[in-house]
This record gives C-alpha cells, structure tokens and sequence, in this order.
C-alpha cells in the first residue's frame, strides 16, 4: 500500500518537472504586438536600389525578409546596425552592430551574441537572394526596449562574405555591400 500512496506524488513531481522544461524553453517576444510593417529601399554601394527589405511583427516576434539581386553569389553575413543612415559606398554611416545588452558578436560567441546578429544568407549564382528570419529578441514598437526604432532608427547590412558566427566584432563577415535603413517613416 505504501507504494500506492507513493505513485501520485511521483506522477505529481514528473507532471511539474515536464511543465518547468517546457516553459524554460518557450521565448516570448520583446513586444508580441502586431505592428505596421516598413518596408525599406536596400541599396549597393553605388547607392542603387537592388531589393527591398520588410520588417513586420505579429505574437512570434519581429520577421525580417530579404529580397534582393546584383550581389555576388554565395554566403553573406546580415546584421542590424545601431544607426538608421545609408550613406555608400562604405555604409559606415550604420555604426556598429545593434547590441543594447553589450554582448560581444557570435551565435557561437560564449560571451555573445549582438541582438543585430542575424544567420547569413546565400546568394545564388544568378545573384539573387530571398531570406526571412523571425526572432523575439527585438521589437518595432517605438520607444520600447530593444526596438529598432529607437531616435536614430536602425539599419540592415549585408557584408561582402560570411559571418563565422564567433568573431568580434563582426565575425570576419568583411567590407559592407548592401545596406537598409530602418526608419519610421
């Protein structure tokens, strides 16, 4: 009989250790609000229009897509920059990485990663790119934390080759190609 006393708080006990690692596991976004999406010029550094970028947020957190042509095929690293100006041919003018809780760069950073770090894409050979990443970390909600309309706006740059994923400040991604401002118009 013992036993059977037993066997409820077990199942008890494993009903709320099932339930903690579910909700450890489970993001919520910055803001979950459904907001306006801006849509956004990207220019290469001759300063022509090569694509668009599209930011939206819905309750899964902020969807950024990417479409784009004339780059040079393959991998690409794409970062937010803190600063909304494009100003080519050198795309300086975006700053440094979007990166509110100073962490340093790299999803395979242990000290990282930039909230601005985002995967990178590949450009197939005939130089065209489509790419869509949501993530929760961040927000359009003016004035809120973590927004990327923040006074000075935001920016979304594409580099000449891949990110690595480690190296700070920008993970060894190179020169800027392409760049985005990210601003409420």
């Amino acid at each position: 009989m013992k036993t059977m006393k037993t066997w409820p708080l077990l199942l008890l006990a494993a009903m709320l250790f099932i339930a903690g690692c579910s909700k450890k596991d489970t993001k919520l976004p910055v803001s979950a609000e459904k907001m306006e999406a801006i849509v956004s010029p990207l220019i290469n550094k001759d300063g022509t229009e090569i694509g668009k970028v599209t930011m939206s947020e819905d309750e899964k957190g902020v969807t950024i897509s990417i479409t784009a042509e004339g780059l040079p095929p393959g991998l690409h690293g794409v970062h937010i920059h803190e600063t909304g100006v494009c100003t080519p041919p050198t795309f300086e003018s975006a700053g440094g990485h979007f990166n509110p809780t100073k962490k340093e760069h790299g999803f395979d950073n242990p000290k990282g990663f930039h909230l601005g770090d985002l995967p990178n894409v590949e450009v197939g050979e005939d130089g065209k790119v489509e790419a869509q990443v949501t993530t929760a970390d961040l927000t359009l909600k003016p004035g809120a934390e973590m927004s990327l309309l923040d006074k000075d706006g935001s920016a979304l740059v594409i580099h000449e080759g891949q990110d690595d994923y480690k190296t700070d400040p920008a993970g060894n991604s190179g020169a800027r190609i392409a760049c985005a401002e990210i601003n409420k118009k």
